[in-house]
């Protein structure tokens, strides 16, 4: 019986390198890797060996045998991956790793203490002759594995364990609490041989709508951060004496928002869950979540296993309009799952006394209503047709920004302009930092999409202190 990659899927691709088969993709080579919203095994190759299930740091693959009913979709997604064909080698190619062509040591400074800061330093230990400053803002580290994954989901969360034992070699160095400004930023480059920056997308993108300015109107990165505990948002509590919220988005982060309004408080009692935001929660209102995408069921932009994961919940009904998928025309075998995980939502007949997510497709957000604070929402149809949701409390979920830093720009993707992690100024020069994670891609990808992410970078370096090198010895 083949195994299953599941839901709480990092795509880390620790996974591909220990299969044996090489039925494990995409592979951090192939064009998609970037874009997956998770990993799968092809249930035809795989050879049931489970080197993938010890080499999963979240606890992401199970044999098929062994998968509940509301993981079934799973079996069915991993095989719709491998119905279109590609070329794929007979073993995945094992990653290139720059070597350093001196044994002087080299100090590298690594700012931000997120995936992509952690994933960073793993490959800057790979040399032996690298030691690494981590300088965090907050009090402690993490970032996002931390602050930014849903308390409901623990198993993606043991990353951290990770990230804990690279903190416990004697190499690295984290210092907690240091803010890094621009003047800090020209120091850390006075003192150290590179200086990568890890610091993410750390602004909200905006809907520019009429009255989005209205108290009742939060985005969705506070929000999070406020039931995660987020040193910075423990004051940001939502107020949730509204039986309606709106999320206008229908990215992952918008369904986990949804998900964790909706939920039983009791339920999420044993997790993570911020003791203030779980006391909030048990006194809410709130009877229905609308998540609203101007895109249609086909094109929505949350993942399938997020949805799968939103499905199976006990305690929360989804709904659906049929006449939102009557047209839908899936074109490849994830959407086709998708699209048919939708219909069986619609179909399902709601549970009296039961809290609701309504997904709501094709509708673009026009204004924001209200006088003191928000009152509802008005939405346009893709026929003209206009509706209005009253509500006490919208959150928009439209993405992240990434903000510029002195002698750099950011780029069309939503990163900064770079060269394969190396930071390039307004004139397209390297300007002697380095970037990776969502500071280098823009605000997209999975949290083990870093792991590729920060190996391009940290070899970038490492071909630079070469070069070096090779330039003193001339």
């Amino acid at each position: 019986m083949p195994h299953v990659v599941t839901q709480s899927c990092c795509a880390d691709a620790s996974c591909v390198f220990a299969c044996p088969v090489n039925c494990i993709h995409p592979t951090p080579d192939e064009p998609d890797f970037g874009t997956a919203s998770m990993l799968y095994i092809d249930p035809d190759s795989c050879v049931d060996c489970g080197a993938c299930v010890g080499a999963c740091p979240v606890g992401a693959i199970t044999a098929a045998s062994r998968l509940t009913p509301d993981q079934q979709p799973f079996e069915l997604l991993n095989a719709a991956y491998f119905e279109q064909p590609a070329p794929r080698p007979l073993q995945a190619p094992v990653p290139t790793l720059v070597r350093r062509q001196s044994t002087a040591p080299v100090s590298v400074a690594v700012v931000g203490s997120g995936p992509a800061g952690m994933f960073t330093v793993e490959e800057l230990l790979k040399h032996a002759d690298v030691r690494v400053t981590v300088l965090e803002r907050l009090t402690e580290p993490f970032g996002l594995a931390r602050f930014g994954v849903a308390p409901d989901h623990p198993r993606t969360r043991e990353v951290v364990r990770l990230f804990d034992r690279l903190l416990s070699d004697p190499r690295v160095t984290l210092v907690t609490g240091q803010e890094v400004d621009d003047a800090g930023l020209r120091d850390l480059q006075a003192r150290h041989d590179a200086v990568v920056l890890a610091t993410g997308a750390s602004h909200d993108r905006l809907l520019g709508l009429p009255g989005e300015d209205l108290p009742g109107v939060h985005g969705a990165r506070p929000l999070v951060a406020w039931y995660n505990g987020h040193p910075d948002h423990r004051d940001d509590a939502p107020d949730l004496s509204t039986e309606r919220v709106v999320v206008v988005g229908q990215g992952n982060v918008a369904l986990d928002v949804a998900r964790i309004l909706t939920r039983d408080p009791e339920r999420l009692a044993d997790t993570d869950i911020s003791p203030a935001a779980l006391a909030a929660l048990r006194t809410s209102a709130v009877t229905e979540v609308v998540v609203v995408g101007r895109r249609g069921p086909v094109g929505a932009a949350f993942s399938v296993s997020e949805l799968v994961g939103l499905a199976g919940l006990p305690d929360v009904d989804v709904v659906v309009d049929p006449d939102d998928l009557a047209d839908a025309v899936p074109p490849t075998t994830e959407e086709q799952v998708r699209v048919e995980l939708l219909r069986d939502l619609a179909a399902r007949e709601r549970r009296p006394g039961t809290r609701a997510v309504r997904l709501v497709f094709g509708a673009e957000p026009v204004e924001v209503r209200g006088d003191d604070r928000v009152r509802g929402l008005r939405l346009r149809s893709r026929g003209g047709d206009e509706l209005l949701i009253e509500t006490g409390l919208v959150v928009r979920s439209v993405g992240y920004a990434v903000p510029a830093r002195p002698g750099t720009s950011v780029a069309p993707h939503g990163g900064l302009h770079h060269d394969a992690g190396r930071a390039l100024s307004d004139a397209g020069l390297p300007n002697g930092l380095y970037v990776v994670g969502w500071t280098k891609r823009g605000p997209r990808g999975q949290l083990g999409t870093n792991r590729a992410c920060a190996r391009e970078t940290v070899n970038s370096v490492v071909r630079d202190l070469n070069r070096s090198v090779v330039e003193r010895s001339a």
